[in-house]
């Protein structure tokens, strides 16, 4: 379910939270599916409870998940998460995009750079299929 890689640079809290946005957002999760205890989560990947709980809290915030008293937490409804998600996804695309016009990378240089990126996501992923 969830997978923790340690050479990553962020935090583990951020990875926790990043591949719960992804599985709610794929519909790999779905709303008002429960996710697993602080505890539980925390022991099938051996680090501390707190961490966990620190990840559940920034996705509570960000409404991904609920918390139902003596009950646990619970996937939120994805469909107005996906859109808000999207649109600050191309706000960082935008913000990349002027950065790089201001250093003459030009807008053909961007598109390839998208296209081998897709290739290279789709490659991955159609291998790991067979």
């Amino acid at each position: 379910m969830i997978c923790v890689d340690y050479r990553d640079t962020r935090p583990i809290y951020e990875q926790v939270v990043e591949k719960f946005k992804v599985m709610i957002l794929r519909e790999v999760l779905h709303p008002d599916d429960k996710i697993p205890s602080v505890r539980n989560l925390a022991v099938d990947l051996s680090i501390n409870p707190n961490t966990i709980q620190r990840a559940y809290a920034e996705l509570e915030r960000q409404g991904y998940i609920y918390t139902v008293k003596g009950k646990g937490n619970f996937v939120s409804d994805s469909g107005q998460l996906l859109l808000r998600y999207k649109e600050e996804i191309f706000e960082e695309i935008k913000s990349i995009c002027r950065t790089a016009f201001e250093v003459g990378i030009t807008q053909e240089d961007i598109v390839q750079c998208i296209k081998d990126s897709t290739q290279a996501f789709n490659e991955k992923n159609s291998a790991g299929v067979r």
